[in-house]
């Protein structure tokens, strides 16, 4: 009788332990993988493509333009350069367009990204900016606009009533920041057609803006004791040239420098520097979460596809992270490493890595 009840005690168990197998048995959730594509030293990688594609072969839009230390050019996914050189003054560089000039220039030549000649400026009244696939001067004291067109000559200009702290443009518009506390946006003749102060600091300045890709969306970080960060939106056809605040909060004391603020994820989301992390508003959802960071933001992925966002962080010259954060806010993978200088661009399920006088590219999957 005994043994019989011990059988049973085994076989029950047996059962509860299948039982529990598939009861409790859960998938094992996929990680993000960064697979190596190709690796380059820009010491010794020539400013040519190599020999599997040739220049006019390489479309435009396949380009990243790319600034690291001395450097700066453009490549494409494939790992050919069209553009790689040694910077002898300033650069201004876009997607399409560049421009190298000096302190004091008094003539500016564009090129596109396979570095052929596509605009010369006679001008000594301020440095080149590339924005919207548009053409810009800022003057020497930062206070002042001018519009280029195709000839390189002046559309318009704008004069603002202080220095310029930020600029953003998009689908037509123009969006600035500036010294006095104050955004504006001009539309495609130059006309401001709205402007706002924030307020709410006892340092009234706009350390960061951003718009979103069709113009619809404004983020903006402001002030300093306290700091904000304010969402603004569109309204409708009616006032169709009227923002208004749809979500702010305040960040602490704030940074006395530039900040960092993107929108992401498809225009879904705004990316920002706030003080010890990262700050993510959902916009759907009107919620705003922290992340803590190790250091500061030193660059932020534009893109934010696929549910994920990458972000570098410095800790020191030298010290930097690579930090991969799933939305809506969990951070899944960081990485070290040592480089006084960084770049970092995203194209899709492509990330575009450089430190010191080396440029990467890795393959985002999961597995």
């Amino acid at each position: 009788m005994e043994r019989k009840y011990r059988r049973y005690l085994i076989i029950a168990g047996i059962l509860l332990f299948v039982i529990y197998i598939f009861a409790a048995a859960q998938p094992v959730p996929q990680e993000t993988i960064l697979s190596s594509r190709w690796i380059h030293s820009l010491v010794s990688t020539y400013p040519m493509p190599s020999r599997e594609r040739e220049t006019e072969d390489i479309q435009q839009d396949e380009l990243i333009p790319f600034q690291l230390g001395n450097y700066f050019g453009y490549v494409d996914k494939d790992g050919n350069f069209t553009i790689n050189q040694i910077k002898r003054g300033y650069i201004s560089l876009s997607k399409q367009n560049w421009a190298e000039y000096t302190a004091i220039p008094e003539r500016i030549t564009v090129r596109n990204s396979k570095n052929e000649q596509v605009l010369s400026i006679d001008t000594d009244m301020g440095y080149p900016l590339f924005l919207d696939n548009r053409v810009f001067l800022i003057n020497r004291e930062q206070n002042a606009v001018y519009s280029i067109n195709e000839q390189g000559e002046t559309n318009w200009s704008y004069a603002f009533a202080s220095p310029l702290t930020c600029i953003d443009a998009a689908s037509g518009f123009l969006l600035v920041g500036s010294l006095d506390g104050k955004i504006e946006v001009l539309d495609d003749n130059g006309i401001c057609i709205f402007s706002f102060e924030p307020s709410g600091s006892r340092l009234s300045i706009i350390v960061g803006c951003a718009f979103s890709r069709d113009g619809s969306k404004i983020a903006i970080i402001s002030g300093i004791d306290e700091q904000r960060f304010l969402f603004m939106e569109k309204l409708g056809d009616t006032l169709e040239n009227e923002y208004r605040v749809i979500y702010h909060e305040f960040l602490g004391r704030g940074f006395r420098r530039p900040v960092h603020v993107t929108f992401v994820d498809d225009d879904n989301k705004v990316a920002f520097e706030r003080q010890a992390g990262l700050g993510l508003y959902d916009i759907p959802t009107r919620a705003s979460i922290a992340l803590p960071m190790k250091g500061e933001v030193v660059a932020i992925d534009e893109d934010g596809s696929g549910g994920q966002l990458f972000v570098i962080t410095s800790q020191s010259s030298d010290d930097k992270y690579l930090t991969t954060i799933q939305f809506p806010g969990t951070v899944i993978g960081q990485s070290h490493f040592k480089s006084k200088y960084i770049f970092m661009d995203r194209q899709g399920t492509t990330l575009y890595i450089g430190g010191g006088t080396t440029l990467a590219a890795f393959e985002i999957s999961k597995k």
